[in-house]
């Protein structure tokens, strides 16, 4: 017997500068992700802890201040019932969705009825790669499985496309305008928590990575950000692996890559029965969802798999779907997605992304899906995708149906 699972609600953090002059630096990560936490029984009168029998967490990097089961910790230290369980989840980039995955999975299951899903990601103390693994020091395994850094990799998707520096600096700037547009609207306003600190006082409220004033102009002065990966080797890497290219092109840089940033977020996921008990009327139904995995050399391109194989699941296809939330790691993961789902791109991050929000890898996804409802409400829209790129050549995508 299978069961549906609904979205109750969504909370995020404000995503701050992943530096040391960020506005959440100075928090650990057990007090921001708890902060959400508190949240949820602050915004639902009725949520009773003693219900949750887990809290999911995605983390990329789960070492130092951010490990040790990061989940439990924070449901503890945010005063959560001592039953409350919790886990870590760690898909690389995709690692927030495939905690909400997994939660709503067990509620389809019949085997759970209250979870809260989400992630943390705190790059201003805990950088990309601190757990090592062999694509760090392994030089045989990065030959033998054809690995190679993110950003070559997405030059790899823009030259093959034949995606110019103009179009992925076009998107780019599309990014920051829309992200803007949104900030002035309130579209951000239902999800975002202010964060303070154990004092009481206001540490962010608003995501600090948007500039308005980004143009393909000021994008078009900016300098290749991983030509010097590539002359480190990896171009043969690249040409051995597609050898129909003679030379790579490298179009992608800071401007028109996502932003490093801090910031957690929470789902609430549960059966029909419980949010009844617990007085929270669902905000939507998750329909489906899918993870992939591609050759991890060009490695970016999953989403558009993953996508159709999740909406396959429900028996809908792209033209089913209102609004797509495609992370933004890279301008060229949208236009491939948008090139090869064929999509229309006014359907796809209409808030702006990752190149203008920033990316606090482990809790994005969470932050996707909530934006993504925030926006099928407002639009008055049925059916909607988050979905996500990851390391190693992976993607996971969702499908949520508003109510």
């Amino acid at each position: 017997m299978t069961h549906d699972a609904y979205i109750l609600d969504a909370v995020r953090s404000p995503r701050g500068r992943g530096k040391k002059d960020g506005g959440l630096h100075t928090l650990s990560p057990v007090e921001l992700a708890s902060e959400l936490l508190k949240a949820i029984p602050a915004r639902n009168p009725g949520f009773d802890s003693k219900k949750v029998e887990d809290v999911i967490f995605g983390c990329a990097e789960a070492v130092n201040d951010q490990g040790a089961n990061l989940a439990r910790s924070a449901a503890l230290y945010a005063g959560y019932d001592d039953s409350v369980a919790g886990s870590t989840v760690a898909r690389f980039c995709g690692s927030g969705l495939e905690a909400l995955n997994i939660a709503a999975t067990k509620v389809m299951a019949g085997q759970g009825d209250l979870f809260v899903a989400g992630g943390i990601e705190m790059m201003s103390l805990v950088p990309m790669l601190s757990t090592g693994g062999p694509t760090v020091s392994d030089t045989f395994f990065n030959d033998k499985s054809w690995a190679t850094p993110q950003g070559v990799s997405a030059d790899l998707i823009a030259t093959i496309e034949g995606f110019s520096r103009e179009d992925v600096d076009a998107w780019a700037a599309q990014s920051h305008q829309r992200a803007a547009r949104a900030v002035a609207h309130g579209a951000f306003n239902r999800s975002i928590v202010p964060i303070r600190d154990s004092n009481g006082t206001l540490m962010l409220d608003h995501d600090e990575l948007v500039r308005p004033e980004t143009s393909v102009e000021s994008l078009a002065k900016l300098k290749p950000s991983f030509e010097r990966a590539a002359d480190a080797g990896y171009d043969i890497t690249v040409r051995r692996r597609y050898p129909q290219l003679d030379r790579l092109l490298h179009v992608h840089h800071a401007g028109n890559s996502s932003g490093i940033a801090d910031g957690a977020s929470a789902v609430v996921i549960g059966n029909l029965a419980t949010a009844a008990s617990l007085g929270i009327k669902p905000r939507a139904r998750i329909r489906a969802i899918a993870q992939v995995g591609i050759e991890p050399c060009i490695m970016l391109t999953g989403p558009v798999e993953s996508s159709r194989r999740a909406l396959a699941r429900c028996g809908l296809s792209f033209k089913d779907v209102d609004l797509f939330e495609v992370n933004e790691a890279f301008a060229s993961v949208v236009l491939y997605f948008n090139k090869h789902a064929g999509v229309d791109p006014e359907k796809v991050n209409v808030n702006g992304g990752a190149i203008a929000l920033g990316h606090p890898i482990g809790a994005t996804g969470g932050m996707l899906v909530g934006t993504l409802l925030d926006e099928l409400e407002r639009r008055d829209a049925r059916i909607g995708v988050a979905t996500m790129c990851t390391g190693l050549g992976m993607a996971v995508s969702t499908v949520i149906e508003r109510i």
